[in-house]
């Protein structure tokens, strides 16, 4: 489920430099237009939520994958940059519906297993990015049709995702009091919470979790110019950096579960953020690629378990649906993606690029403050008491 969601998004990243030339658009237009997908997301609001509650976690994730590949076709086939972004603003809305219920699967299938797999499972996901966008990147670079490209891959998403569900089986939420590990002590049903409760409840994690994702939103849209501007490293290969940052992040989510069962979520979250801002100190102050690197790694690494542990947390915190707290830390956590790029940008504008990128240094120390709000909820680890 969280690979085929990755490839989904990664199938046309590749493509847009293709599809901005197409269109004749110029950098300022181009940055507006892509923004969609973000506005999209937070669109969606409560939509999440009430689609997991009204058709039940693996369906929604299913038939949600399924709108997806149609938008997916949809990117292939549309003719200029105003049903490009309509369909920006639909597969915004539609990945954070199917983003919740995988979220919500994934912690059923965790307290099932009676062990943490959230991390690894993210790790698929950003697997899943490497792969689709591999095969994109050559599908461009061979002069593949993108319409080809993009029906062939929404064909193998459906079919990948179709395959898991089925392998998935039957999802109960212990937060009804069905399927309960045995030992463990039933929880109260969950009951039907105000919005704005849910808000209030879940804003620690989210705050949390969107510390985390500064980290991912430097690696995508400032990793590259950060190693060209600061380290000397050639344009054409200044792409290397966004790789450095998804390599460090895939192998902290792998290693990031065997940490967790034994340290905690709170303790691994912890260290995370003090690797998060020394990582930035490393690339604030960096004038060769290799420290630049290095620093990125850190980072990378560092933030590896901070979103899928907040996505467990909020699907365990007491009193409110699963859905209905992942929903919510899905959509604060995209506020903070959308806010960061312009923040950077404008403190880069007035002093320069190093400054800007401070913004690490504050992701870290946010992270290593609110790691405490993963303790909260019956899902919490056992290791999380004692740190």
């Amino acid at each position: 489920m969280f690979a085929t969601n990755g490839a989904t998004f990664a199938s046309i990243l590749p493509w847009y430099p293709v599809l901005k030339e197409t269109w004749g658009l110029s950098d300022a237009v181009f940055g507006v237009f892509v923004t969609a997908m973000a506005i999209g997301s937070l669109l969606s609001t409560v939509l999440p939520a009430w689609a997991e509650r009204r058709f039940g976690p693996r369906p929604t994730v299913f038939y949600g994958t399924v709108l997806l590949a149609l938008v997916l076709v949809g990117f292939g086939l549309s003719d200029g940059p105003w049903i490009f972004a309509l369909l920006l603003l639909a597969a915004g809305a539609l990945d954070t519906v199917v983003d919740v219920s995988q979220n919500v699967t994934g912690v059923a299938v965790q307290d099932r297993l009676g062990r943490s797999i959230i991390s690894s499972l993210h790790a698929f996901w950003s697997l899943g990015s490497v792969v689709g966008g591999l095969a994109a990147t050559w599908a461009a670079a061979t002069g593949v049709p993108i319409a080809v490209h993009l029906s062939a891959a929404a064909v193998v998403v459906v079919a990948l995702a179709g395959a898991a569900v089925w392998m998935v089986g039957p999802v109960h939420q212990r937060v009804t009091g069905v399927d309960t590990p045995p030992g463990a002590q039933s929880e109260p049903p969950a009951r039907d919470a105000g919005l704005g409760r849910v808000m209030v409840l879940a804003l620690p994690v989210a705050l949390l979790a969107g510390a985390g994702v500064i980290v991912e939103d430097v690696a995508s849209n400032w990793a590259a110019l950060a190693a060209n501007q600061l380290a000397g490293v050639a344009v054409t290969s200044a792409g290397a950096a966004y790789t450095v940052v998804l390599a460090a992040q895939t192998l902290g989510r792998f290693t990031g579960d065997p940490l967790i069962d034994r340290f905690g979520r709170v303790g691994v979250a912890r260290t995370g953020g003090l690797l998060i801002a020394l990582g930035g100190l490393v690339v604030v102050t960096a004038g060769e690629p290799l420290p630049l690197y290095v620093g990125l790694a850190l980072a990378g690494y560092g933030c590896a378990t901070i979103v899928p542990s907040a996505y467990a947390a909020a699907a365990g915190i007491p009193g409110v649906r699963p859905s209905d707290g992942v929903t919510a830390v899905s959509w604060l956590m995209r506020v903070a993606m959308i806010v960061t790029s312009p923040i950077i940008g404008a403190v880069s504008e007035v002093t320069s690029l190093r400054v800007g990128l401070g913004v690490l240094l504050i992701a870290g120390a946010l992270v290593t403050a609110c790691a405490g709000a993963l303790r909260a909820g019956p899902r919490a680890q056992s290791g999380d008491s004692a740190v």
